[in-house]
């Protein structure tokens, strides 16, 4: 384990736990089966599907950031990382095997992802998905309803009046 980066993810993330110890061997495991570092822009992108202590890690050693547009939330709830190199192409979904830690306190489990290898924690597989296109500059428009911009892509148009999502009201009949 490189103690040095584990160090620069718990400064980052602001203490130790396993759930970081799952961000930091998902980067481990990116580096390792792509040959990824830190990302210059938008060179590394990464989707995750958790929006949890792990998700601290793939920032702090892979500069992946909502800001940048690198690093994109896909809610599914699941343990999983999907790391794409815009530049040779490469991808990669990494996919936290389910079980491992019954029997582990947290300080255990910790330790044993710290200490395992990437093939005994994580599955591997090509994402479902195509990589996400860069991010886009758009234009400010302003909410007729509360006078406050949001950008053109996340208006909507509700009685013929440009309305954030704040004030949208959503139509629904049920199911």
């Amino acid at each position: 384990m490189n103690r040095e980066l584990w160090e620069k993810a718990v400064a980052f993330h602001g203490h130790e736990c396993p759930g970081l110890a799952i961000g930091f061997k998902a980067c481990q495991a990116a580096a390792e089966k792509m040959g990824v570092g830190v990302s210059d822009d938008e060179k590394i992108v990464c989707v995750t599907e958790n929006d949890a202590c792990g998700v601290d890690a793939i920032q702090a050693l892979l500069s992946c950031t909502i800001g940048k547009g690198n690093l994109l939330y896909r809610d599914t709830g699941k343990q999983a990382f999907s790391f794409f190199d815009r530049t040779s192409g490469k991808k990669l979904r990494v996919c936290l095997k389910p079980g491992k830690n019954k029997d582990m306190d947290r300080t255990q489990w910790k330790r044993y992802l710290l200490n395992a290898p990437v093939e005994e924690i994580f599955s591997f597989s090509e994402p479902k998905f195509d990589l996400p296109e860069r991010a886009r500059l758009f234009n400010t428009v302003v909410c007729e309803l509360c006078g406050e911009g949001a950008p053109e892509q996340k208006i909507h148009l509700q009685d013929g009046k440009k309305v954030c999502a704040d004030c949208f009201k959503r139509y629904s009949r049920g199911w």
